[in-house]
């Protein structure tokens, strides 16, 4: 075998990576199970895709290595294969952000028009978490927030905040966070709280990013 030809087929094999992560639906999966495993079906009822898409989708990302599957009965559940599909997506969000007009457009005018304050970075999070001066709201899902989540974070869905609203001290600033960077639930927590009188930030980026960060979690 030739230099060349050992780079092409190189190259060939690596491309499988970019053509999995070509694809919208692809990429929406891999955010959902960048908060920890799921069922086939529960994936379906995320994205809105039927069954057969799901599956055909899900099926493409296992045979490029970026999703492991297991049976457990009936059901299917699919996690990642390894925490660095977390910084493919956090790689693909910054260059597309940086360099695509359209995802720059579609922020601002969908998340910043809800919040454009500044986020607060994972660090400086971590130091008000110690001191005890933030009280840290988790707004996914139950199901996400039991695969995993910030130490002693509050779990308040969104959908329930207006009815446990009481639950959060106004006395303390209150940081948001959720799936990621583009995860509206923290934009929308936010704006929400702040117009309840709450001083109110989201976190940086998400709970996927904070555990490959090596940060605690519960």
């Amino acid at each position: 075998m030739s230099d060349l030809s050992f780079k092409h087929q190189l190259f060939d094999q690596l491309a499988r990576v970019g053509k999995a992560v070509g694809q919208g639906h692809r990429l929406a999966l891999l955010d959902y199970l960048a908060q920890g495993e799921r069922a086939v079906e529960s994936l379906v009822q995320l994205t809105g895709l039927s069954v057969a898409n799901t599956s055909k989708h899900l099926q493409q990302l296992r045979q490029a290595g970026l999703v492991v599957a297991r049976k457990e009965g009936l059901y299917v559940y699919y996690r990642l294969s390894d925490p660095d599909v977390v910084t493919l997506l956090g790689v693909i969000r910054r260059l597309s952000e940086r360099h695509l007009g359209e995802v720059e457009g579609l922020v601002r005018h969908y998340l910043l028009s809800k919040d454009g304050l500044e986020p607060m970075a994972r660090e400086t999070l971590l130091e008000r978490m110690r001191e005890g001066t933030v009280t840290v709201l988790d707004v996914r899902p139950a199901e996400e927030y039991a695969a995993g989540h910030l130490p002693m974070a509050f779990h308040i869905p969104l959908r329930a905040l207006e009815h446990r609203l009481h639950e959060l001290p106004l006395d303390r600033e209150v940081v948001a966070y959720c799936r990621g960077a583009f995860c509206v639930l923290s934009f929308e927590a936010v704006a929400w709280l702040r117009e309840r009188g709450y001083r109110a930030r989201r976190l940086e980026e998400g709970f996927p990013e904070w555990r490959l960060a090596g940060l605690p979690v519960e």
